[in-house]
């Protein structure tokens, strides 16, 4: 980890992505106390259809913008996305109407579609080699993990002080800093592709993503994250409250619970996946969740203690399944494909969680938390079996090939070898239609 810390680049972007991180969080608490303040009772139902918007936006709008992305300098882009995410918070602390916060949440998520995945596409480029990149998902998935234990503290030790207004003021800082920090390094620019009109490259990321067997097989295993993130994060608090007549600090703890399960399986996958392929691992991530899901219809409701270990185990399957998906991004797509093919990542994956979301609500409330812990269990165990059939392990094979049609400083030849006889698995696109060879 010393060794990608040590890159002046990525360790300006990675503090940029953890603080930026910890203002979202701090805007998740005010968001919700001031639904409380407009709605009152009915604050369930303002969260609910601000989180649908923001995955409308996240669906809809992450491949336009990875369309006009590859037109418009990188720094240029990220540093403007964040100063219209900051702009946004500031106008958040003096809503008067329920309409407003989805006005607003809209602006401030579209920004985050255009903002997230082409942030995403630019730490391969920073980080070349796998295994750098292999340790910066990983800290990545710390800085998510990180985010959900420590914005709750730090929102809950400022609002012993001050009103939950003064927490939009922190998020604002949050993205203005992630602004600076974007500033203050120099970016990589893709390889440039060639010219191709704007519903050709809105849509070119999602062609490509549905043209990789190994990228079908992570949208599979996408639905499995979100059947099981889904249900810990709707229902928890039920079960919590409801079910064991506890307070809000033990909501935290179960919440905590998930997270320290995620930062343990993060921080061991690296050394993992310098032994073992992505596929097996991902698989029995998956398959652990299927297990825990599985395991809540008949434990969830024995007791705190119990609870606390499932949420460990989903977290520990959670942070297996995600941190190896960029290696996969990665190596399924050209340099110049990588910001459509991470914004198809962000748009697909989230479509899941606009699924799931409702689901584990409505079963929840409907049908009681055993059976619907056994609905989504069910859910996930058909995305493994869909993504086992989806992505054959014989993708992963390595295949001779050349691309005389390529320039000799092409970054693609720069990371697979000589011009002529490479290898790797195989991948899509026109650089590799019809050029494996035996």
């Amino acid at each position: 980890m010393l060794r990608i810390v040590a890159n002046r680049t990525f360790r300006h972007l990675f503090a940029a992505q953890v603080i930026a991180l910890l203002g979202t969080g701090l805007l998740t608490i005010a968001l919700a106390l001031l639904a409380w303040d407009l709605a009152g009772p009915d604050a369930g139902q303002v969260l609910g259809t601000a989180l649908a918007i923001k995955m409308v936006a996240y669906v809809g709008l992450a491949p336009v913008a990875a369309a006009f992305a590859q037109r418009a300098p990188r720094k240029a882009m990220l540093v403007t996305l964040d100063l219209i995410r900051a702009g946004v918070a500031l106008m958040l602390p003096f809503v008067t109407e329920v309409w407003q916060i989805y006005v607003l949440i809209f602006l401030l998520q579209a920004a985050s579609a255009g903002f997230t995945p082409t942030f995403q596409a630019t730490i391969p480029d920073v980080l070349p080699d796998e295994r750098d990149y292999t340790r910066a998902l990983s800290l990545s998935r710390l800085a998510y993990d990180l985010e959900n234990l420590v914005s709750p503290m730090l929102a809950a030790a400022l609002l012993m002080f001050v009103t939950y207004s003064v927490l939009f003021t922190g998020t604002v800082f949050g993205f203005l800093a992630s602004a600076v920090l974007v500033l203050s390094v120099v970016l990589p620019s893709p390889h440039p592709g060639r010219p191709r009109g704007i519903w050709d490259r809105t849509t070119r990321g999602l062609r490509l993503y549905v043209a990789s067997p190994r990228l079908r097989g992570l949208l599979a295993l996408n639905l499995s994250v979100a059947a099981a993130g889904s249900m810990v994060i709707v229902n928890t608090v039920v079960i919590v409250q409801a079910g064991f007549g506890l307070a809000s600090s033990h909501v935290a703890l179960a919440m905590a619970a998930f997270g320290g399960g995620s930062m343990i399986a993060a921080l061991t996958l690296p050394r993992l996946l310098d032994r073992v392929a992505d596929r097996p691992v991902m698989l029995a991530g998956a398959a652990l969740l299927v297990v825990g899901l599985g395991a809540g219809s008949f434990l969830a409701e024995a007791g705190f203690a119990t609870l606390l270990a499932l949420c460990a185990v989903l977290g520990v399957g959670y942070a297996v399944v995600q941190t190896p998906s960029g290696r996969l991004l990665r190596r399924s797509s050209m340099p110049e494909d990588r910001a459509a093919v991470f914004a198809a990542q962000f748009a697909l994956s989230h479509l899941c969680w606009l699924i799931t979301y409702p689901l584990a609500g409505v079963l929840g409330t409907q049908i009681g938390m055993a059976a619907t812990f056994g609905t989504l269990a069910l859910l996930a165990g058909v995305s493994v079996t869909l993504a086992v059939t989806l992505w054959p392990s014989v993708e992963e094979v390595p295949v001779a090939h050349g691309h005389p049609e390529l320039p000799a400083d092409h970054p693609h030849l720069r990371e697979h070898g000589r011009y002529l006889g490479h290898r790797h698995p195989p991948m899509p696109g026109e650089a590799h239609s019809g050029r494996a060879s035996a």
